[in-house]
Formats: structure tokens, C-alpha cells, sequence
């Protein structure tokens, strides 16, 4: 059986926190100045940056659901699965974003680790518009289910 959001819960890597519209509208901040770096990082052909500031940028964007509604991750993969129970199932949110946070997740890992993964400029390039079309919808989630 998959590893999903009650393991998430019991295993401690997700806890819950006071609900913080501070920390959720700065972590939405910087997610947006990661995609700054990405475009950045693209100019200057750093594409293996490029693949994991995109990444950063949708990581943060996430995350900022999480404060908003209380919730702190220990684990990159269970930001993924809170946004599953609490938003795709009750289809407040298409569950294309959660398989595209994981996607890049996994790439991310991939380029940090490893050792024969090359990013292309092509991955930067699609990592970059995937991460925008992220952050715009997080942002638009978090606008849409105001506490």
C-alpha cells in the first residue's frame, strides 16, 4: 500500500501549527522570486539551477496552502499528498497539479543526486513555464478557499 497522507500525519511529517497568513503570503513571495532565479539561471544557461528553482518556486507556492490552513511539512512528499486530501478530493483543485508537483519533485531529487542526470535546456525551459502556470494556481487556490 502507497505511502500516503495518514502515514504523512502518523509519522509526524506533516504537524499542525497556528494558521499563518503571514507565513503563507511569504512563502508565495518567494516562490515568486525563485522564478525570477529560474529565468535567471536560463539566461545564463545554468539549466540544472534552472530545473531546481522551478521546482523551489511550485515547492513554496504549496507550501503557502500549508500555513494558510495550519499545517508545517517535514517531507517534500507530503506537501503533495496534504494538497490531495484536502483539495483534489473535495475538487478544489485538478489533480494535474499534484502530479506535477511530484513529477518535479522526482526530477529535482534526480538532479541533486543523481550523478548521470544532465538537465536539458528544453526540461529548463518546460520546468520554468510549469512552475509559473504552479504558483499562478496555487495563488488562485489560495484566493478561491479564503479562511
Amino acid at each position: 500500500m502507497p505511502f500516503g497522507y495518514n502515514d504523512c500525519i502518523n509519522k509526524g511529517l506533516l504537524r499542525k501549527i497556528p494558521p499563518s497568513k503571514q507565513q503563507s503570503e511569504r512563502s508565495l513571495e518567494k516562490a515568486g522570486k525563485w522564478l525570477l532565479e529560474v529565468a535567471r539561471s536560463l539566461e545564463g544557461q545554468a539549466y540544472h539551477s534552472a530545473v531546481l528553482t522551478s521546482y523551489l518556486a511550485m515547492f513554496h507556492s504549496a507550501r503557502a496552502i500549508l500555513f494558510r490552513d495550519g499545517f508545517r511539512e517535514k517531507s517534500h512528499f507530503c506537501i503533495a499528498r496534504y494538497l490531495e486530501e484536502h483539495y483534489a478530493k473535495k475538487r478544489l483543485l485538478e489533480n494535474k497539479w499534484i502530479e506535477l508537483l511530484d513529477h518535479y519533485r522526482e526530477l529535482r531529487h534526480n538532479d541533486q543526486y543523481d550523478l548521470s542526470f544532465m538537465a536539458t535546456e528544453e526540461e529548463a525551459r518546460n520546468a520554468l513555464a510549469s512552475a509559473r502556470d504552479f504558483v499562478e494556481r496555487m495563488a488562485l487556490l489560495l484566493k478561491d478557499t479564503n479562511r
